[in-house]
Protein backbone atom coordinates (compact mmCIF):
# COMPACT_ATOMS: atom_id res chain seq x y z
CA UNK A 1 0.00 0.00 0.00
CA UNK A 2 1.17 3.50 -0.72
CA UNK A 3 0.23 6.90 0.61
CA UNK A 4 -0.66 8.19 -2.86
CA UNK A 5 -4.30 9.16 -3.41
CA UNK A 6 -6.25 7.07 -5.86
CA UNK A 7 -6.36 8.71 -9.27
CA UNK A 8 -9.34 8.17 -11.58
CA UNK A 9 -8.63 6.04 -14.62
CA UNK A 10 -9.63 8.73 -17.07
CA UNK A 11 -9.17 12.46 -16.73
CA UNK A 12 -12.03 14.67 -17.97
CA UNK A 13 -11.19 16.61 -21.08
CA UNK A 14 -11.55 20.36 -21.12
CA UNK A 15 -14.43 21.73 -23.20
CA UNK A 16 -13.54 24.29 -25.86
CA UNK A 17 -14.61 27.82 -24.96
CA UNK A 18 -17.90 29.04 -26.41
CA UNK A 19 -17.52 31.81 -28.96
CA UNK A 20 -19.98 34.47 -27.81
CA UNK A 21 -18.84 37.00 -30.40
CA UNK A 22 -21.02 35.49 -33.13
CA UNK A 23 -23.92 37.73 -34.16
CA UNK A 24 -27.47 36.60 -33.56
CA UNK A 25 -29.22 34.84 -36.41
CA UNK A 26 -32.56 36.61 -37.02
CA UNK A 27 -33.87 33.78 -39.20
CA UNK A 28 -33.20 31.24 -36.45
CA UNK A 29 -34.91 33.54 -33.93
CA UNK A 30 -38.04 33.66 -36.07
CA UNK A 31 -38.08 29.92 -36.79
CA UNK A 32 -41.17 27.98 -35.66
CA UNK A 33 -39.08 25.96 -33.20
CA UNK A 34 -37.69 29.06 -31.54
CA UNK A 35 -41.15 30.63 -31.33
CA UNK A 36 -42.56 27.48 -29.69
CA UNK A 37 -39.65 27.40 -27.25
CA UNK A 38 -40.24 31.03 -26.26
CA UNK A 39 -43.95 30.30 -25.76
CA UNK A 40 -43.02 27.49 -23.38
CA UNK A 41 -40.65 29.75 -21.47
CA UNK A 42 -37.48 27.91 -22.47
CA UNK A 43 -34.21 29.81 -22.43
CA UNK A 44 -33.01 28.23 -25.67
CA UNK A 45 -34.82 27.28 -28.88
CA UNK A 46 -34.39 23.57 -28.31
CA UNK A 47 -37.42 21.34 -28.27
CA UNK A 48 -36.74 17.63 -28.06
CA UNK A 49 -37.85 15.62 -31.05
CA UNK A 50 -37.16 18.02 -33.83
CA UNK A 51 -38.02 17.50 -37.44
CA UNK A 52 -37.14 14.37 -39.33
CA UNK A 53 -35.21 15.29 -42.47
CA UNK A 54 -36.52 12.20 -44.27
CA UNK A 55 -39.90 11.24 -42.77
CA UNK A 56 -40.70 8.80 -45.59
CA UNK A 57 -37.63 6.69 -44.71
CA UNK A 58 -38.63 6.62 -41.05
CA UNK A 59 -42.23 5.67 -41.91
CA UNK A 60 -41.01 2.87 -44.21
CA UNK A 61 -38.76 1.52 -41.46
CA UNK A 62 -41.61 1.74 -38.92
CA UNK A 63 -43.88 -0.27 -41.23
CA UNK A 64 -41.15 -2.88 -41.75
CA UNK A 65 -40.54 -3.37 -38.03
CA UNK A 66 -44.28 -3.23 -37.33
CA UNK A 67 -44.82 -6.15 -39.70
CA UNK A 68 -42.01 -8.12 -38.09
CA UNK A 69 -43.50 -7.46 -34.65
CA UNK A 70 -46.94 -8.56 -35.80
CA UNK A 71 -45.53 -11.75 -37.35
CA UNK A 72 -43.61 -12.56 -34.16
CA UNK A 73 -46.73 -12.12 -32.01
CA UNK A 74 -48.78 -14.36 -34.32
CA UNK A 75 -46.03 -17.02 -34.34
CA UNK A 76 -45.82 -17.00 -30.53
CA UNK A 77 -49.58 -17.37 -30.14
CA UNK A 78 -49.81 -20.14 -32.73
CA UNK A 79 -46.82 -21.92 -31.17
CA UNK A 80 -48.66 -21.98 -27.85
CA UNK A 81 -51.68 -23.58 -29.48
CA UNK A 82 -49.58 -26.11 -31.38
CA UNK A 83 -47.57 -27.07 -28.28
CA UNK A 84 -50.78 -27.36 -26.28
CA UNK A 85 -52.34 -29.66 -28.87
CA UNK A 86 -49.18 -31.81 -29.06
CA UNK A 87 -49.01 -32.07 -25.25
CA UNK A 88 -52.69 -33.02 -25.16
CA UNK A 89 -52.17 -35.74 -27.79
CA UNK A 90 -49.08 -37.16 -26.04
CA UNK A 91 -50.57 -37.28 -22.57
CA UNK A 92 -53.96 -38.43 -23.80
CA UNK A 93 -55.69 -35.69 -21.83
CA UNK A 94 -59.31 -35.30 -22.38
Amino acid sequence: MSNEPNQPASQPTAQPPINRSLPADPEAYDSPRAALARQRGLSAPYIAGGRDPRPEDGARQDRFYGRILLIMVVVLILAGFVLGIIANLITGGG
